[in-house]
């Protein structure tokens, strides 16, 4: 890598580098290799537990630490391309900001965007994660942050860990409701966008509510 860069190692290499030795079989690059056969890649990596790593023949508590420090990592630096002022002016620009992070969760994940009156992101924030039942998301869990942040819209986003970003019905009931609540305050809501694995729906270009 000093010699090269890191450009001219593959995958199994790099992860070799990472988790440093080998066990009393297998060098660090036949580790590397088994993980990547086993795991089908970086994408049934990225979303690993330790624990789920060190069922691994080979992966202990260090280098299954090691390779979950690293995956964070990445998340964070992909994270850091989004810092300081953001405009949201429609659903590609909703799937810039949270595609990488949504796509590989395994439950479903609820935020909400609070923008200002011109498009700029005022929060990200967390509103229900697990399921998108109506009873769970419940429009006081929606607005409250946003009048108290004196929003004046709200984009809301949600992941389908199947990787299929189709509306169910319970997604255009949820909005329909939030959308009917935002009318009330006067706090529109500008789209629903669902993520899915390197997919996403605009519900307002789907014409859904």
């Amino acid at each position: 890598m000093i010699k090269y860069g890191s450009k001219s190692l593959n995958t199994e290499e790099l992860i070799a580098l990472i988790i440093r030795t080998g066990s009393k079989t297998d060098t660090a690059i036949s580790l590397a290799n088994n993980l990547m056969n086993k795991t089908a890649g970086l994408k049934g990596m990225i979303a690993f537990t330790p624990e789920e790593f060190m069922q691994y023949k080979g992966i202990g508590k260090a280098k299954s630490t090691q390779l979950c420090a690293v995956i964070e990592l990445s998340k964070r630096i992909n994270r850091c391309n989004f810092q300081g002022e953001i405009s949201i002016n429609g659903p590609e620009d909703v799937a810039s900001l949270l595609m990488s992070e949504m796509r590989h969760f395994k439950q479903e994940h609820l935020y909400a965007l609070l923008l200002d009156v011109k498009n700029k992101l005022i929060a990200k924030l967390l509103i229900s994660k697990g399921g998108l039942a109506s009873s769970l998301v419940h429009p006081r869990e929606v607005f409250k942050p946003a009048i108290k942040k004196s929003s004046a819209s709200v984009i809301v986003v949600h992941n389908h860990p199947s990787g299929d970003p189709t509306p169910s019905q319970n997604d255009i009931e949820v909005t329909n409701n939030l959308f009917s609540a935002g009318e009330v305050l006067k706090i529109k809501v500008l789209d629903h966008v669902i993520i899915g694995d390197g997919r996403y729906v605009s519900m307002k270009e789907k014409k859904l509510f």
